[in-house]
């Protein structure tokens, strides 16, 4: 997913979900059944937001980073002084650059600069971080496990946007090549690539999206390519082979495709049109085709949200959440811990809207005659983020 736009209106980060390790950011580790605001953050004029696993992210208008949740790996960009931290806080070791987009992965998070440079931190053994190995006195070589602070990665690439996989790294570069290095595969065949290794085959991409072990890339003339894991049919090909290399996913070649969102198992592809295709894993009814629970090895058009002209399609763990040209969010998969956001904790593949009761910002000076809408969605594992706005009644 591309990085929204900067927000000129009032602006508030909303959460609802898990709160175990302070993801949340709201001070504490309750878990919230309806989307609530992250005071914290009101006066930062946040324009994106992540969710991870278990930790979050928030990247400002002015290019500052802000980080809260699970932290034990360094995941926070900073070391670990307690395991989890409930509260947002900017990453001191990138003060110094302006942030434009970032991504979590499993235990490592990445992110990309106004000037196309890549920074990573967090787990690193697989050499998801990019780190070179050191070598040792006895002339082994060894990664580092953990990189609490962020560091450049790929410093050969100028990066346009980054994505992060459970144990890997992708990049999209501004010359729209893709590079990727870690272990891209799922536990077991172990490989340890910290040195970025062009994807062969991909020309001229505009998005790339990233699951646990599948990856996705849409390019400039709206063809999508697959390769990764496929364990679910999460690359859309039919089948459930793995893929070493990009291949074409057939079933949206006569659709106008705008933009892609990939989740941990499945995966989702949104047209010009408003449409939502979804693929992959279906348990929980996380692809959103209501009591259908099981899962779609090719693409297939979401029914359940035709109409509703979705400008933005974000998939989590086990839940996904679209969001509409008028702001409205509907949630649809895994319901417990309230990550679904509309106060019931029920698992279903049928999208509800997700209220946003909020009262209107201080600056509205007690004018009521407005509503909040949102204009961004992030899942996380256990959690969703959101941005909203305000608009005054008359807009």
């Amino acid at each position: 997913m591309a990085p929204p736009p900067a927000f000129s209106l009032p602006t508030a980060v909303l959460a609802w979900g898990s709160g175990e390790d302070g993801q949340l950011g709201m001070g504490g580790y309750e878990e919230e059944d309806w989307a609530r605001g992250v005071a914290a953050l009101d006066a930062l004029a946040v324009s994106a937001v992540v969710a991870g696993s278990r930790n979050s992210l928030a990247i400002c208008a002015d290019g500052r980073l802000f980080t809260w949740g699970w932290n034990q790996r360094g995941t926070l960009g900073h070391p670990p002084e307690t395991k989890t931290e409930s509260s947002p806080a900017p990453v001191d070791a990138l003060a110094g650059v302006s942030i434009v987009q970032a991504a979590i992965g499993g235990w490592h998070c990445l992110a990309v600069d106004d000037k196309g440079r890549a920074y990573a931190w967090g787990g690193n053994e697989y050499g998801q971080c990019g780190e070179e190995a050191e070598r040792k006195e006895d002339g082994t070589r060894a990664l580092r496990r953990d990189i609490p602070s962020p560091q450049r990665c790929a410093p050969k690439l100028k990066v346009r946007q980054v994505a992060a996989g459970g144990t890997h790294s992708v990049v999209l570069t501004q010359d729209g090549h893709v590079w990727t290095w870690g272990q891209p595969w799922p536990p077991g065949d172990i490989k340890q690539i910290s040195t970025p290794v062009r994807v062969q085959g991909l020309e001229n991409v505009k998005v790339i999206a990233v699951g646990a072990f599948h990856n996705l890339a849409l390019t400039e003339d709206g063809i999508l390519w697959a390769w990764g894991n496929n364990e679910y049919g999460q690359l859309g090909t039919g089948d459930t082979q793995p893929r070493s290399q990009p291949i074409r996913v057939e079933g949206l070649s006569d659709l106008s495709l705008v933009d892609i969102a990939a989740g941990g198992w499945h995966s989702t592809a949104l047209t010009k049109e408003g449409e939502v295709y979804a693929w992959g894993r279906g348990e929980h009814g996380r692809l959103g085709f209501g009591d259908d629970k099981s899962s779609h090895m090719v693409p297939q058009k979401v029914e359940l949200l035709a109409g509703e002209d979705i400008i933005q399609v974000s998939c989590g763990g086990t839940h996904s959440v679209a969001l509409t040209r008028d702001g409205r969010m509907f949630s649809y998969g895994r319901g417990d811990h309230g990550r679904l956001g509309y106060g019931r904790k029920v698992t279903t593949g049928h999208p509800m809207e997700v209220p946003i009761d909020l009262p209107p910002p201080g600056t509205s000076g007690g004018d009521f005659g407005g509503q909040w809408q949102a204009r961004y969605v992030a899942c996380g594992g256990r959690h969703t983020l959101a941005i909203a706005t305000w608009t005054e009644a008359d807009e």
